[in-house]
């Protein structure tokens, strides 16, 4: 064993791991840093924590943001006033077909708020998803929110989901606009945390099927016992 594969087992017996920092996925995107992005849907934006994250990496991309929570929505909507017109947000959910759904509100973490029940599962990892509410919120389809835009939405086009189980159903009603987008980031739970969640290899199935390869993890979090609970998956067709 060479000295840096010596000083990496013993860092990681502290629990912590030595990774080069010019090819970490935060500074890199799995290589998306490199793309020049010029749109990013941003479905599940809550507050904007990745549209003001990706805007960092492309300053000049025009995005599209959708939260149908007014409390997020609100949040979200300041601070795309202050983005000089790029940032445009909808006041909606996103799924497979159009209309009105009851949506299950997480008073005390708002970003794990889906339109699913949460499981026990969900609870005891994250207590604070017990204390819940329910909210009627409009919905609406991808290709149906988009219809008006995206024949003149810059190129290349990123789309992100985060919507807690629900991405399956979304990117059945947006198979128009899956076909212009390069990149697609989703989040997938691995553990059951809602119920009736897309699995990951219907995802894969789903993507693979629009022309998309899998390219890695983004992030993924752990449980206390190491396994892999929720992950940020990449899929290009690049």
């Amino acid at each position: 064993m060479n000295l840096k594969n010596l000083v990496r087992a013993a860092v990681n017996r502290t629990g912590f791991d030595v990774i080069r920092v010019h090819n970490s996925p935060k500074r890199t995107l799995l290589g998306l840093a490199a793309l020049d992005v010029g749109t990013v849907i941003d479905v599940g934006a809550n507050q904007g924590q990745f549209a003001r994250l990706v805007s960092g990496f492309f300053p000049r991309a025009h995005l599209y943001c959708f939260e149908p929570l007014p409390g997020p929505f609100e949040a979200l909507s300041n601070w795309a006033k202050t983005q000089d017109g790029r940032v445009r947000c909808f006041p909606m959910a996103l799924g497979d077909q159009e209309g009105e759904a009851e949506m299950h509100l997480h008073d005390q973490h708002t970003p794990s708020s889906s339109l699913l029940q949460a499981t026990e599962t969900c609870h005891r990892l994250y207590p604070q998803t017990r204390a819940e509410s329910m909210a009627r919120i409009r919905v609406s389809t991808l290709d149906q929110a988009l219809e008006a835009h995206i024949g003149a939405m810059p190129e290349a086009i990123l789309l992100k989901l985060d919507v807690q189980g629900f991405e399956d159903r979304v990117l059945r009603g947006g198979t128009q606009v899956l076909s212009r987008c390069r990149a697609v980031v989703l989040e997938v739970c691995l553990d059951l945390l809602y119920q009736g969640q897309a699995d990951f290899f219907q995802l894969v199935e789903l993507l693979t099927r629009a022309g998309f390869r899998y390219a890695g993890n983004l992030d993924q979090t752990y449980g206390e016992d190491g396994r892999v609970v929720y992950l940020d998956a990449l899929f290009t067709n690049l």
